[in-house]
């Protein structure tokens, strides 16, 4: 029954990051790694999610968008002061995503700010972390 369900699962996952606008078989997703990646090497979590007074994460509030906790060590180079909400990646189509995620060019055309760093996730990678963050509400 395990099986059966996480198959269903990770089936329809495949259908919501390749998406119609593809117009090719998407591939298969892995959920699980794609919250590894999140969690332990793109370390999202880290600006993405809002702090308690005593600077710990707030797990309830997980990937919802926050201050970003370090400040801009070069005024005179851009910086952003907000982590958007990630979670359920209100703002961008899956295409966006893939080519934030692959390219570190944002859903705008023009690169990342920092202190956000311009990923260069593998396609399958990416689609992984996409499946992930689509997971959360």
């Amino acid at each position: 029954m395990k099986i059966l369900s996480l198959t269903v699962i990770l089936s329809a996952a495949s259908l919501l990051v390749g998406g119609a606008q593809d117009r090719k078989p998407a591939a298969p997703v892995d959920i699980l790694r794609g919250r590894y990646l999140v969690e332990s090497v793109a370390m999202c979590g880290q600006c993405h999610t809002p702090r308690d007074s005593k600077g710990e994460l707030i797990r309830s509030q997980w990937l919802k968008g926050a201050t970003v906790p370090v400040s801009n060590p070069s005024p005179n180079n851009p910086w952003a002061e907000f982590a958007p909400r990630i979670a359920g990646l209100p703002q961008y189509t899956n295409e966006q995503a893939l080519t934030l995620l692959t390219r570190g060019i944002a859903r705008t055309g023009k690169p990342l700010r920092a202190p956000m760093p311009p990923f260069h996730f593998s396609d399958t990678d990416a689609r992984d972390i996409i499946a992930y963050l689509r997971s959360l509400e």
